[in-house]
């Protein structure tokens, strides 16, 4: 059988830039799965463990320009976003680490022997364990923070999983150069270098989800390739967790009075976070809700103004231009939809931003227009203007789960007595994972308190896949009764030899 050639692809010609790899047999696919299983003793051990993340880390800053400018070439991101990709990259490999030292992701929990209950109460003492294996499905649109080095796999190797990841198609080159690190540095940190492995391949990525050592899988990306393999991990004769990022409209609503008291502000920020990363941001705002009127015409005109001031964008690959060509195209020729800057196609090679405008009430009842409450990815949004608020409620009735949900209020609805802004805010927590005031969605800051995820299609579970909790998503609790001391583990003994934070329910 000849193998199948990886190649790296510019995106601003669409030329071969360079053969990277070949696509993994069924084989290979076994031979990385079993070497990461087998190094599953080495990455029990939690010292090792922080010291590994801390070493990736370094090696990446350290490899910084050439990380860089080989995501460039692959991606067309730019230098500067790049950058600061590598540096949110690094940053939370650095923050799992401290998550590994600090010991409270274990969850350790001792509720002491009390005879007096009724029923009496047994010894019990609780932890969390690694699950084993987990395979990783990278992100197109962050060739570092949701790829080889992103945070599935640093999450994962932070709870003692190792990975194998199943590298994206768009950037090869950047996901070897990046596997080469960290493997590197896993050695450097006393462990094998299998901890962490890349495969290349769609065959391979379904090969890798039956795999029966993998024990959990994280994905981002698309409703229809996420679904298909969340529907394989649910098949298996054994299934295992699917935490899935697969896709979001993230919608905006525009109060009236925050139109009256800002609109060219709106306006212009909405435009930022249309087009911020050629608009391939998984929580770019796809539909804005605006009051019909003056005050929103005043809105729609600076947004105007600032998309037809951008110039055009490449995106990641020539697949998703002609997708996102087409699917502007389809979604302008519905009845009632206008185009007051036209999005599609800028060149042989980019898009131009712009965004459709459409009444609210197309969007409810019968004949509603259900392609416009549909992720298109690139930079186009769907202005939908409202003539009240029970409009506006009714359109967001209509959507399905989304990984953000932004409200535009103005000064007095902020400041005042709860009412309608209040009722807004418990509309779209139904229905988003995160709810931005007067703000923009773009931009998920690694953080304890955050939440990256939703109600499906966001995701297809109710966990986070960015912030310190988005370990969890790799371990599994296990409870000891009536276990002798020195018999437990490490973690759970009376004496607390890893001085790990615990709760004590008891004498």
């Amino acid at each position: 059988m000849t193998a199948t050639p990886v190649w790296s692809v510019d995106p601003r010609t669409g030329k071969q830039r360079e053969q990277v790899a070949v696509e993994a047999t069924p084989r290979e696919v076994d031979g990385a799965v079993r070497a990461a299983h087998a190094s599953r003793g080495a990455l029990a051990d939690a010292t090792a463990r922080a010291a590994f993340l801390r070493a990736a880390a370094d090696h990446l800053d350290e490899a910084a320009a050439h990380v860089v400018e080989a995501a460039d070439a692959e991606t067309a991101l730019g230098p500067g976003r790049l950058t600061g990709e590598l540096a949110r990259t690094t940053g939370q490999l650095r923050a799992f680490a401290d998550a590994v030292d600090e010991g409270s992701y274990l969850d350790v929990r001792i509720d002491r022997a009390d005879p007096s209950l009724s029923p009496p109460r047994p010894e019990l003492r609780r932890y969390k364990v690694p699950l084993g294996v987990v395979a990783v499905y990278a992100a197109s649109n962050f060739p570092l923070a949701f790829s080889v080095p992103g945070g599935d796999t640093a999450s994962a190797l932070a709870a003692g999983c190792p990975v194998v990841v199943k590298v994206h198609p768009d950037h090869p080159a950047t996901s070897e150069l990046c596997a080469s690190l960290l493997r590197r540095a896993a050695v450097s940190a006393g462990l094998p270098a299998d901890v962490v492995s890349v495969l290349h391949g769609f065959d391979a990525g379904l090969e890798l989800i039956r795999h029966p050592l993998v024990a959990a899988a994280g994905f981002t990306g698309s409703i229809r390739g996420g679904r298909a393999l969340f529907d394989a991990a649910a098949a298996r004769p054994v299934p295992i967790p699917f935490h899935g990022e697969l896709g979001s409209l993230n919608p905006v609503v525009v109060t009236p009075a925050a139109a009256a008291e800002r609109a060219e502000e709106i306006g212009a920020g909405l435009a930022g976070a249309v087009t911020l990363g050629v608009g391939q941001f998984c929580v770019k705002p796809g539909l804005v809700l605006v009051p019909e009127g003056p005050d929103g015409d005043r809105l729609a005109d600076a947004l105007t103004k600032a998309l037809g001031e951008t110039e055009p964008g490449v995106l990641l690959d020539h697949r998703m231009r002609e997708n996102f060509v087409a699917g502007v195209r389809e979604r302008a020729a519905l009845p009632g939809v206008g185009a007051p800057v036209t999005p599609g196609s800028g060149g042989e090679h980019t898009v131009g931003a712009g965004y459709l405008t459409v009444p609210a009430r197309s969007l409810v009842g019968d004949g509603a227009h259900e392609l416009l409450l549909e992720e298109c990815f690139g930079p186009v949004t769907v202005v939908a203007r409202y003539a009240s608020r029970a409009e506006a409620a009714a359109v967001l009735g209509r959507l399905p789960g989304n990984l953000s949900a932004t409200l535009q209020l103005s000064s007095a609805e902020t400041e005042g007595a709860p009412g309608p802004a209040a009722e807004l805010i418990a509309q779209v927590t139904g229905l988003a994972g995160r709810i931005v005031v007067n703000g923009w969605p773009t931009g998920v800051a690694v953080a304890p308190a955050q939440h990256h995820g939703g109600p499906y299609p966001a995701a297809t579970s109710h966990s986070t896949s960015v912030g310190g909790t988005a370990i969890e998503r790799w371990l599994r609790p296990v409870a000891y009764q009536s276990v002798p001391d020195a018999l437990l583990p490490p973690e759970l003994r009376e004496a607390n030899p890893l001085g790990l934070p615990r709760r004590v329910t008891g004498g």
